[in-house]
Parts: structure tokens; sequence; C-alpha cells
């Protein structure tokens, strides 16, 4: 993306945190603005109770296992990283902590009570597929080559 003849480049430039709290703040706005789906508070909370609770989890077991590993957690500097971590639950996504992220903003949209803020959760993706996983992944190949290759073509990036 060009700005009067200077290259934008995003890729490792924004914590994921921040980005889905973007996205939520987004998710929010839009739902004020658009048409809701007229389900119970009730029946809204309890879906997106566990729809946390399965983003917690896949949050979680992906920072455990990369303190288990001793490397890095920090996702603004994949080169740093010290050991290609493809055991737990990295045997089924490349990406848990993102997957976990990305249900999150799924439990806030059932929460707002409109399909329209889904596209929060769709923006996520995109924006984390192009500016974070990406990059992330040129590095992890550059450090690791063919194990990393191995790899990517045994699991899903995200699930």
């Amino acid at each position: 993306m060009s700005t009067g003849g200077i290259m934008l480049n995003l890729d490792k430039k924004i914590p994921p945190p921040l980005i889905a709290t973007l996205c939520a703040i987004a998710m929010w706005i839009i739902a004020i603005y658009t048409p809701d789906l007229n389900l119970s508070f009730s029946l809204r909370a309890v879906i997106a109770l566990l729809i946390v609770i399965l983003g917690a989890f896949f949050s979680l077991c992906g920072a455990s296992a990369f303190r288990r590993a001793k490397t890095t957690i920090n996702p603004l500097r994949p080169e740093t990283t010290s050991a290609l971590v493809t055991m737990g639950i990295y045997q089924y996504s490349r990406n848990p902590m993102y997957v976990g992220f990305a249900l999150f903003l799924l439990a806030f949209a059932i929460l707002l009570n409109s399909p329209a803020a889904l596209l929060g959760v769709f923006g996520f993706a995109l924006y984390i597929n192009r500016f974070q996983i990406l990059p992330e992944e040129r590095a992890l190949q550059a450090l690791f080559g063919e194990d990393f290759t191995n790899y990517r073509g045994q699991v899903r990036r995200w699930l």
C-alpha cells in the first residue's frame, strides 16, 4: 500500500491483542447501527461462554507449549524463535493463540446479538493472516528450513 510514494509496511507492527481489541471496538460500533437477531441474552451468554472457554483453551495451550519449549512468545519478533514448537495443540493448529483470539471475537459477536458484527472476526483473520502469520512463517522458514516445510505440510494454519 503506497501513500505519497512511501510504502506502508504493517508486517509484525501491531501486537495481535491490540488488533483483536480494535476489531472488538469496531464490532461494538457495527452492532449499534445494525439490526440484531432477537435472541435471548441468557442463550447468547451461554453460547458465548462456551466459545470463550474454547478460545482460552487454545490460547493458553499455545502459550504453555511455547514456555515449555523455552522459546519466545513475542509475535513481533519471530526471528528470535529458538525452537519450532510442533507438539501439544500445535499438532492441530499452527496458530492456536490466534484461533483463541478469533474465538473470543466470535463470542463477543454473539453477545452483541449482531450478525454484522461477525465482520470483525473476518477482519481479524484477514489482517492476522496477511500482516502477522505470513511474516512469521517467512521467519520460521528461514530459521528451520525443511523442518518447518514438513510441519507446514502436516498442520493447518488455523484449524
